[in-house]
């Protein structure tokens, strides 16, 4: 096994619980729960920085999905509550809480009578690129850990497993 000040928590998991453990390939384990720590982790950062903005992640990412729209930066809140997979009455809160904060503004939708499209106002845009950066410099630190050439090999094997879940996907 690695020298103990190499280890981390996962390697000590596994060395403990090998004998415990018959027939399971421990390289694939520490793969998977590296990759679930991580994750973890990394929610855990982005729940602090969009904390530091009064933002949920659900309130984020309407803010996202509003940006993504292009410039106007404007959806239908039909079309946010299928992107969420939220109910209407669920976004009709979140938007209630967005609109309260100055962030979204609800306007008639000129193609639906009963229809309203939501916009992203200067200060959502504002909160939205802030927050964005804040939390692109926190996972900047921690990726400063690999040196380019180690990003590029991590990118390049993390993305021929996301492409064989998505090519197993498709077969189902």
């Amino acid at each position: 096994m690695k020298q103990a000040e190499e280890q981390d928590h996962v390697d000590r998991f596994l060395e403990e619980f090998a004998p415990e453990m018959p027939g399971v390939d421990l390289e694939v384990e520490g793969i998977v729960d590296r990759i679930h720590g991580l994750n973890r982790r990394f929610h855990r950062m982005l729940d602090e920085t969009l904390a530091d903005f009064d933002l949920t992640n659900g309130e984020w990412k309407l803010l996202n999905h509003l940006r993504q729209a292009g410039p106007s930066y404007r959806r239908s809140a039909a079309q946010l509550a299928e992107r969420a997979e939220l109910s209407s009455g669920a976004m009709t809160n979140r938007l209630d809480k967005l609109e309260e904060a100055g962030l979204v503004r609800r306007l008639p939708d000129p193609a639906d009578r009963r229809g309203v499209q939501v916009e992203l106002t200067d200060a959502g845009q504002k909160a939205w690129e802030e927050s964005v950066s804040a939390q692109a410099a926190k996972e900047a630190l921690i990726a400063a850990a690999l040196d380019q050439d180690e990003k590029q090999e991590l990118n390049a094997l993390l993305r021929r497993l996301m492409r064989e879940f998505e090519r197993r996907e498709q077969d189902r």
